[in-house]
């Protein structure tokens, strides 16, 4: 939402004034070659593709995953027979966290945020009658990525599907977790080493495989301003493009399969003018920066998620307007694939009612509208050009502040983007408080007496014991010795700078090592980071 001043005057969400009313005057000077090119063309103001939408519509994902991995695949297949064209795995936190179901730091963890998956059993139970060849999957996993992606690629060849097939995209993006989200494991230099391990392994394995999806949208999530968050994503992903040529790596080689992920709130106006911003800044940086001659590797393809700190446990039905809202902000911004939240996130896991509504939501856009009939339909717009103008000058300042700072990582290292958004949601916190910003249910339009009866989805709680007697099951019966000598290799390849960690953890994988096992066998060598370490 917009919030006046004391002068009566109004800002966006950035802090940026809104004016009441826009004309000519607000886009003098203005070149539209120089600012907005053509759609598919330098600098991809109006979109990465030359038809967007006019073609065939967005991805369709929905994200899911909870329990255990049967019940996630249960999921997963009434989401496809609804129609979504792209899975997008949640993984409970223990996975998150590289641990064992079992192990002592999961206790009361297990499924409760995620699908649990501790090896390669649970993957091929994910995806069990799923035909990986023909589905595009998103896995939000950070830390250890690298296992979780390298369990989906050896289950896609028990399934007779080759690694190059494969499309999708792995998270990947451990920078923003030392920001916003907290779910490390290792310090920041040997992280970022992985990241760039990831980078050479796909493109030689998987060259159709997305490696990272830097991700705005925790940072948003957190508070961030859509300012900060399309600022301090694209200083993370500065950051890792840095690494990876520091690595050896052409830019060319791996950029074209670098993605991005962002929030979408309800200030509509805003939301679009940060995409196109952000597509700007991008392609500008890869061009000027790091001299990438390839458009692929200039382009800023995104997939967006509508805001889950938005959803409101007040009044549910309410979101179902608060979603549809958010994901026309994402869809006229030119995202390349989209999440619906369901209306009752803010409750509990959403229901497969709830999650069949928010597959809907996207369909209408794309089917009963027109927002698909024309590219950048708000080009030219004397409000959204200004407004994108005052985004990217706004998200630049915040870059030039990271980089005075020694970059990305040394920024995080001084805590510098995280107490910028903590800034930022303690005002928001202070205005809704004070009723200066309304939300709808929550300080306004209440409604008198009891809220309607809400059934919970719930999970099994005897799921972490289940869970537990799979691995025990497991350990009995593999060949131990392998799986120790694959473990030691893993090791070996960590302690080098040279040698890739991913193919020896492959075959630990292969041999049956669980993920846990296989993130301590990197804890043993680059250690664990914890918050003291860098504040």
């Amino acid at each position: 939402m917009t919030r006046p001043t004391d002068s009566g005057r109004r800002l966006s969400e950035s802090g940026l004034p809104v004016e009441p009313v826009y004309g000519p005057d607000a886009l003098a000077g203005w070149d539209p070659a120089v600012r907005l090119g053509e759609p598919g063309g330098y600098p991809f103001t109006r979109g990465v593709y030359p038809t967007m939408y006019t073609g065939r519509p967005w991805t369709v994902r929905q994200y899911a995953g909870f329990g255990t991995a049967a019940e996630s695949n249960a999921r997963y297949r009434q989401l496809i027979q609804h129609g979504t064209t792209g899975l997008s795995v949640a993984f409970d936190l223990p996975t998150q966290m590289g641990y064992d179901s079992d192990a002592p730091q999961a206790a009361g963890e297990v499924g409760k945020v995620g699908v649990a998956i501790d090896s390669v059993e649970d993957m091929r139970a994910l995806f069990d009658g799923i035909p990986l060849g023909e589905v595009s999957t998103s896995m939000t996993i950070n830390a250890p990525a690298a296992p979780l992606l390298l369990l989906y690629q050896l289950v896609a060849e028990e399934q007779g599907v080759a690694p190059g097939a494969l499309t999708g995209t792995v998270q990947n993006d451990i920078l923003k977790e030392y920001i916003a989200r907290g779910t490390y494991i290792f310090p920041p230099k040997p992280s970022l080493r992985l990241t760039a391990d990831i980078f050479r392994y796909c493109g030689a394995e998987m060259p159709r495989w997305n490696t990272i999806s830097i991700s705005g949208y925790h940072m948003a999530e957190a508070g961030a301003t859509p300012a900060q968050e399309i600022a301090f994503t694209l200083a993370n992903g500065i950051a890792y493009v840095r690494a990876a040529v520091a690595a050896g790596m052409d830019v060319d080689a791996f950029a074209p399969r670098l993605s991005f992920f962002f929030v979408a709130r309800t200030t509509l106006l805003e939301e679009v003018a940060k995409f196109r911003a952000a597509r700007r800044i991008w392609a500008r940086v890869m061009r000027e920066e790091f001299g990438a001659r390839n458009p692929k590797s200039q382009m800023l393809r995104f997939h967006t998620q509508t805001a889950g700190v938005q959803l409101t446990a007040q009044q549910p039905q309410v979101n179902v307007a608060r979603v549809t809202v958010q994901a026309l902000a994402a869809v006229l911004g030119g995202t390349q694939s989209l999440h619906t939240n369901s209306y009752d996130e803010a409750l509990a896991l959403p229901s497969e009612s709830a999650a069949r509504l928010a597959l809907r939501t996207q369909q209408v856009l794309a089917h009963e509208t027109d927002v698909t009939a024309t590219v950048d339909p708000f080009a030219g717009s004397y409000a959204v050009e200004s407004l994108t103008d005052g985004v990217e000058e706004a998200a630049l300042d915040l870059m030039r502040r990271v980089e005075d700072r020694g970059g990305a990582v040394a920024a995080v290292e001084q805590g510098f983007q995280k107490n910028e958004i903590e800034r930022s949601a303690y005002a928001v916190a202070q205005e809704i408080e004070n009723a200066e910003r309304v939300v709808v249910g929550v300080n306004r339009f209440r409604t008198e007496g009891q809220e309607e009866p809400y059934v919970p989805l719930t999970v099994d709680p005897g799921l972490e014991e289940a869970q537990a007697g799979k691995l025990e099951r497991l350990r009995a019966g593999r060949d131990g010795a392998a799986v120790r000598s694959a473990l030691d290799a893993l090791r070996t390849a960590a302690e080098t700078e040279e040698e890739n960690v991913l193919h020896p953890m492959r075959e630990a994988l292969r041999a049956r090592a669980t993920l846990g096992e296989v993130c301590d066998a990197l804890r043993e060598v680059w250690g664990a980071y914890t918050p003291s370490d860098a504040f």
